[in-house]
């Protein structure tokens, strides 16, 4: 066998075998005496009895876009680590992102190590946690007026007389009320410190 047979052409054009078969009964190949294909000279003749606008083109390859977020935190990454941070809109080279991988697997790995250790906590045990203890200081605080008020009563009421030497008298009620007031205005204060556990 000289030349191609009708796969490998097939093949060699990118055409599919069918088609092949066509060009071949439309006497647009150029075969050898065998029947196999002369694959330069029917390439030529192709090129010369195929209409432009009728070929089709091979396909771009098609390429996801990277996510902007990617490509800064390829930046980020990088920077962290004291390495060359791509110029804003210039691109990732692929041994950046490389890099930024690589580090990133690093981390991973350091991260589980604390937690296998017992280092780290989970985040949303550590929030639950904190919320816990900040409900019990807040219920503490709000109960705090009704148990201290009439000890600070009986205490201001035995240190405390007018100018005529009569000693004045705290209602325990008057001085829980002045207490709560004072506690829930405090403790609305505190509810608006917002801590941030990034």
């Amino acid at each position: 066998m000289q030349g191609m047979s009708e796969r490998q052409y097939a093949a060699h054009v990118g055409l599919s075998r069918g088609a092949i078969q066509k060009a071949k009964t439309a006497e647009r190949l150029v075969l050898y005496p065998d029947g196999s294909i002369n694959a330069a000279a029917s390439d030529a003749r192709r090129a010369e009895t195929t209409d432009p606008s009728k070929t089709r083109k091979p396909p771009a390859p098609k390429l996801k876009p990277v996510p902007e977020a990617a490509v800064a935190a390829v930046g980020d990454t990088l920077r962290e680590q004291g390495l060359a941070v791509p110029a804003v809109g210039g691109g990732t080279t692929f041994l950046q992102a490389k890099t930024a991988n690589e580090v990133l697997k690093a981390q991973e790995r350091r991260i589980r190590l604390q937690k296998l250790k017992g280092e780290l906590i989970e985040r949303a045990r550590a929030l639950a946690l904190v919320f816990r203890l900040a409900r019990e200081e807040r219920d503490t605080w709000v109960n705090w007026p009704a148990r201290a008020a009439a000890l600070m009563a009986a205490e201001l009421s035995a240190a405390s007389s007018d100018a005529t030497g009569q000693q004045i008298t705290v209602e325990p009620a008057a001085m829980q009320k002045v207490l709560e007031k004072h506690v829930r205005a405090h403790l609305d204060e505190l509810a608006e410190v917002r801590p941030d556990f990034r």
